[in-house]
Parts: structure tokens; C-alpha cells; sequence
């Protein structure tokens, strides 16, 4: 029997709180990645190294919708919604093996 696979919408910040929303099928790695530089662009220019939320979905197309309604959403919105779950914005991937 196949495995099923997990996919992650998730928003990691800068030490000033710049927001960056994303989606993977790898959290551990997508995290890894985003605390080492190697992604490009956005999160590498504001330093956006830091899990401050996440949340896991069966279907990719899910995982899709919600960061394209997060992405749409105004700032304190998304400020409110990490601060619903993590209200002092510790990395959540903290004490991950990475």
C-alpha cells in the first residue's frame, strides 16, 4: 500500500518579523533550506529563517489554496493568525534535527 503524503502551508519570519508564506511537501527540508540561505530570493534577501506557523494537508491542492488565500490576506491578519497558535513567535522547528 502506497504511503500517503503530507503537505505543509507554512509562514517563517525574519528577526524583524518579515512574513514569507509557502508550501512544500518537505517541511523538515523546506525549513532546513530557508535556515541556510538556499532559497533564493524573498526569504534569503530578508533573512526569513524562522518557523512561526504551519499547517499539514492530505492534498497539495489544498495546501495551494490556503497559501494563496494567506498571501492575500493584509498583514495583521496573517500577524493574528501566527499569534493565535504562537503568541511569542519561537521557532516552532527549533529542536528539529536539521
Amino acid at each position: 500500500m502506497k504511503q500517503r503524503r503530507t503537505y505543509y502551508t507554512y509562514i517563517v519570519a525574519s528577526a524583524s518579523r518579515v512574513l514569507y508564506v509557502g508550501v512544500t511537501g518537505n517541511i523538515r527540508q523546506r525549513v532546513y533550506e530557508h535556515k541556510q540561505g538556499l532559497c533564493s530570493g524573498f526569504t534569503a534577501k530578508y533573512r526569513c529563517k524562522r518557523l512561526v506557523w504551519f499547517e499539514s494537508y492530505w492534498y497539495i491542492e489544498n495546501a495551494i489554496d490556503r497559501e494563496k488565500e494567506l498571501k492575500g490576506w493584509l498583514r495583521a491578519k496573517k500577524i493574528a493568525l501566527i499569534e493565535q497558535e504562537n503568541p511569542t513567535w519561537v521557532d516552532l522547528a527549533e529542536d528539529w534535527d536539521l
